[in-house]
Parts: structure tokens; sequence; C-alpha cells
């Protein structure tokens, strides 16, 4: 039996990675919601600099972080990125070189979120005109590669050790199992320690290709730093664990000491995720850290004390005292409680609202998540019934002390040694066969005992629901919160730049061709415009003069004049345009390629 528990426990932790990586790549909580110059942006005359704004707080670290590439694929900009946040806007620049010639060139960045989710993209912009560019940009970003792959699974084993770890260590100190059944709850909480300490080492190793940075710039970084901290914590649980397990640890005053140092370890290695993730952005950041340091704690204490229970149902050699079950059961009820009320607060601070909830990742996977505690919360309710119906184990033979039934004169005696009674090899076999005995009498015993036989059933149906719950609360902290992406999706949907074709004639020599108009960013307020005119075969077409009025009828708006500075052949910039109200705008250019030749043609252009 104990190999058959084993080995689910094993599949169950395979399918909670493949859960994980089955959801892909991490998504960041941060994006970028606008830049100086704009994407697709014509500008007339070469910038000082490139400037982006994000939705949160970002770090821009490494040579890679922010570039800019000139047609050619050369770097134009100076390599210093400067931090320009203000008044609650988060915003960084580069420099660019002087003079730069006219074309298209290309913005790539990456930055790690604050939430330790890295982001990347990359647009372009032109000077005087656009051109063709031999830039050509790696099509996955950090953290869809196999490093990335590598670092969400590892996530997983980093949560489940930290569970088994406290779960194990507040099962000893508080339900009290009794000197016999200890030493299985030790080594589930040893294994705890060793599982969580591997999984962050490899977070730490796979940070710098997880993010495209090299080691020393990911610990500057927040993670980086948390990341190393947690290190250093569980080397000093090393040294805690190592106490817990040695028998000076089974004194009241032993415990309270333990119990003590216990006390501000568990918490300060919470905080090394509350203070790292998704806890540490977004609106009531301040309540959401400690908010989600009591929830890891209180998934500690159940979920990994759940586990001490299993191991011990299947695995002591004795019967788990009613009294420790009846002491888990009460920290069980009160870790559901504190799990209820910090989930329903983080929930409604990632989510925000019904559609979110439904129509984005993070959102769908809670749902999931939801569903499986609410599974988990009935089946320890089962558990529950179970345990109330425990009597305490009758009082009989210490675990490893010999039958009578089977001693050498015994019922069930051996047949002689030929060689002896003092042949060692004999002897050798006799305890062996002693000890298949008393396994088999403790399992047989263990088995006749219907109320705990029934709670191990149900708490082995909890451990492979807390599993799944554990799976999908790793693919949470690796998803943007759902309040983030629907604030993206809506800014997504927001009005592009306005790109019109008005055919024109003038009636005189070159006077017909095309006039193509760009209006970005094509909103109310402040735009900028940009006017090329186009001869017949597409070759940049000539005026003598040009004007522009806008009128807004519907509000009896206008006429706006606007008279654009000629910047090249062909190519007009008006960058003082400004439409104040939305609304269907009429559109008037007036062209005259002559002292007798002119026309004006008029469109509607429709600014939200």
């Amino acid at each position: 039996m104990t190999t058959t528990l084993s080995r689910l426990l094993v599949l169950l932790t395979a399918l909670g990675a493949v859960l994980v990586a089955a959801t892909g790549p991490a998504h960041a909580h941060a994006s970028l919601t606008g830049s100086s110059p704009a994407d697709g942006e014509v500008v007339a005359t070469s910038p000082e600099r490139v400037e982006l704004t994000f939705s949160e707080r970002v770090s821009l670290t490494g040579d890679q972080a922010l570039r800019v590439l000139d047609p050619a694929g050369e770097r134009v900009d100076t390599g210093e990125i400067t931090d320009l946040s203000a008044d609650g806007v988060v915003r960084h620049g580069v420099a660019l070189a002087d003079g730069l010639a006219d074309g298209t060139y290309t913005v790539a960045w990456q930055a790690i979120s604050a939430d330790s989710h890295p982001i990347a993209g990359a647009f372009t912009f032109s000077i005087g005109a656009p051109s063709e560019t031999s830039v050509r940009l790696p099509a996955q970003g950090p953290g869809g590669s196999t490093a990335g792959t590598l670092y969400d699974l590892a996530r997983f084993p980093a949560y489940a050790g930290f569970l088994l770890l406290t779960g194990g260590a507040a099962f000893l100190l508080v339900c009290r199992p009794g000197p016999a059944a200890r030493p299985v709850v030790q080594r589930l909480t040893l294994a705890g320690w060793t599982t969580a300490t591997a999984a962050t080492l490899a977070l730490l190793l796979l940070r710098g290709p997880y993010t495209g940075t090299g080691l020393r710039d990911v610990v500057d970084t927040k993670t980086g730093t948390a990341l190393l901290c947690r290190l250093l914590l569980l080397g000093a649980a090393a040294l805690w664990v190592a106490a817990l397990t040695a028998d000076r640890a089974r004194g009241r005053r032993a415990r309270a000491a333990l119990a003590g140092t216990g006390v501000l370890l568990a918490p300060a290695t919470a905080a090394t995720w509350a203070l790292a993730e998704h806890a540490s952005t977004g609106p009531w950041s301040w309540l959401a850290v400690p908010a989600d340091l009591v929830h890891l704690l209180a998934a500690g204490a159940w979920l990994g004390g759940l586990a001490a229970l299993l191991a011990l149902l299947y695995r002591s050699p004795v019967p788990v005292p009613r009294a420790a079950v009846r002491r888990f059961s009460r920290l069980a009820f009160w870790s559901v409680v504190a799990l209820a009320a910090t989930g329903l607060f983080q929930s409604w601070r990632q989510v925000g609202g019904w559609d979110p909830l439904l129509s984005t990742r993070y959102g769908q996977l809670l749902v999931v998540k939801t569903a499986l505690v609410a599974l988990l919360v009935g089946t320890a309710w089962i558990s529950r019934r179970w345990t109330a119906r425990l009597a305490d184990p009758p009082a009989g033979p210490a675990p490893d002390a010999p039958d009578p039934q089977d001693a050498p004169d015994g019922p069930h005696a051996p047949p002689p040694a030929p060689d002896g009674p003092d042949d060692p090899a004999r002897r050798a076999q006799l305890a062996r066969q002693r000890a298949a005995v008393q396994r088999t009498r403790r399992r047989r015993d263990r088995d006749r005992d219907t109320g705990r036989a029934g709670l191990r059933r149900s708490v082995l149906a909890e451990a492979a629901i807390a599993a799944a719950v554990l799976a999908v609360t790793t693919a949470l902290t690796g998803s943007t919160p759902a309040r983030t992406e629907a604030a993206a999706g809506t800014s997504a949907t927001a009005p592009q730049p306005l790109s019109l074709q008005l055919p024109y004639d003038t009636g005189g020599p070159h006077g017909r061709g095309t006039a193509l108009i760009d209006i970005t960013p094509g909103v109310t307020g402040e735009n900028v415009l940009h006017l090329r005119l186009e001869d017949p075969e597409g070759l940049p077409n000539g005026a003598e003069e040009v004007r522009i009025a806008l009128t807004l009828p519907a509000e009896d708006l206008g006429p706006l004049r606007y008279e654009p500075a000629h910047v090249d052949v062909g190519h007009w910039v008006a960058d003082d345009l400004r439409l104040p109200r939305p609304g269907d705008w009429e559109l008037s250019l007036t062209l005259r390629t002559s002292e007798i030749d002119q026309t004006t043609e008029t469109t509607t252009l429709t600014v939200g």
C-alpha cells in the first residue's frame, strides 16, 4: 500500500507540473500604453529621444532593455535609459544621436514587470517618410523560450516544498502526533525543505535566461533579491528543521522555542513571494501583501498538514491518535476561514467585475480554482465526519516489540534452523520473518478500524484535489490579473491613427494625383497631420499652396483652418492640429498648383 501511495503522490506532482506547463508562458502584469514617437508615426525632424509609457512600474536593465535601430539595423541610441516617471505616470526614455537621416526606425524594448514577469515588444516610427528596413527581431521574446518553460515548471515545486515544510512543522508542533508517529512527519518536513531549496536555486539560475538578462542584473531586481533572501531563510530553516527532528524537541519548552522561531521564519519566507509577485502591484497593495502572507501560511497549515496526516494514515507504525486528528481538524477549519477571507479580497482586487472573470485567462483559472477549492472543502467535511467517529487505538505492544504469537515457540514459530540457533544467517532470516509478520498484523489491525479506513480514503481524495489546486494556483501567479488584461483590451480597441486617401485634380499640368492624409493619434485633442501628394505614377507631386479646414456640422463648430508646413518634396506637416470634440468632421483640402489651377476636395473623418 505504501508503494502505491508513493507512486500516486509522484503522479499527482507530475500532473501538477503538466498543468502548469499547459498554461503556456507567463503573461505580464504591466503593459506598454503609449510611446513618443507613436507606433507608425511619421515625424518631420529627428526626435531627441524615444519615450515609453507603461501601465505600471517596470524595471529596464541590461544593454538590450531599450534599443533604437536605423533601417540598416545599427543602433542610434546612446544606451543611457532615463526614468521620466512623474505624477503617477510610468515613463522611461533613451536619448538618440543627433541628425538622424530620414527613414523607418525600429524601437525594441524588454522590461521586467513589477510582479516579476518579463515583457517585451517592438514598434517603428519614421523620420521624413517611411522606408524599407532590414531589422528582423526575434519572434519570441523573453519568457517564451525553453528557459521560460522550465522557470514556470520550477515554480510548482517551490510552492509545494514551502507548503510541506510549513504544514509538516505545524502538524508536529500543534497536533503532536506522538513519539512513534513523529519520524513519518519529520521525513515529510525534511522533504519539503529539500524541495523548496532546490526549486528556489533553480529559479535563481533560470531567472537570467528567462528574462533575457545576466545573473548580475537579476540580483539587482526585486525578484532576484527575493530569491536570494528565500535561499538565506531556507538556510536558517535547515537548522530549525534539524532541531525539530531531534529527540530533545519533544519537551514542552523545546516545542515553545521552536514554535517561536517558526513564527518568525515562516512569514519571512512567505514574504519572498508576496513582495515580489502580484500582491506587490496594483490597487491596495499595502493591504494585499499582508493578505497574501496570511493566504500562503494558511495554505501551508491546511494543505501541508493534510499531506502530513495522509503520510501518517498510510505509513505510521501505530494508528494516528484521535486527539492529533482532532487538533488538525480545528487547525484546518481556521485555515480555511483565513483562506476564504484573503482569497475573496485578492479576487476582488485582481478581477474587478463579472466580465473579466469570464473573459480573461486569469478569471477562467480563478473559476476553476474556486470550483476545486469548493470540492476540496466538501471532501474535508467528509473527513471531519470520519474524525468525529474515531476511537482511541487499543493499547498493545510497542511497534517494534515481538508479539507472543510470533515467538520462536509460539503457534506460528518457523521451523528450527538445521545449523543451530546461533547461526547468523538463520537469525537474520528469523528477524525478517518477524518483521513481515508484524507489518502484516499492523496492516490487518489498521484496516479493521473502519473510522480510520474511511478517514484514510477521504484524506487521500483531499490530497489529490489539493495537488490540482496547487497547480492552478501556480498558473494563476504566472497570468496577467483580469483587471489589467481587461484594461489592456480596452486600450487595444481605442481609435487608431486616421489615414485617408483623397483623389484631386486642379485642372492644370501635373495637377492630378492622390492626397495621402495621416492624422496621429486620431483622437480628440492635439494631433499631428501629415499630407503627402502623389502623381498617378506614385511619385511625389508638388503644389504651390496647401490649406486645410475642419468643420463639425453636428455642433456648428468650425471651420478650423490650418496651413501645413512644407518639409520635403510632396510632404507637408501640421503639428498643431486640434480636434476639440468627437464626431464626424468634414475635412476640406485646398490645393493650388499654379496661379490659376486650384481645387478643393472634401471628405469626412470620424473622431472617437
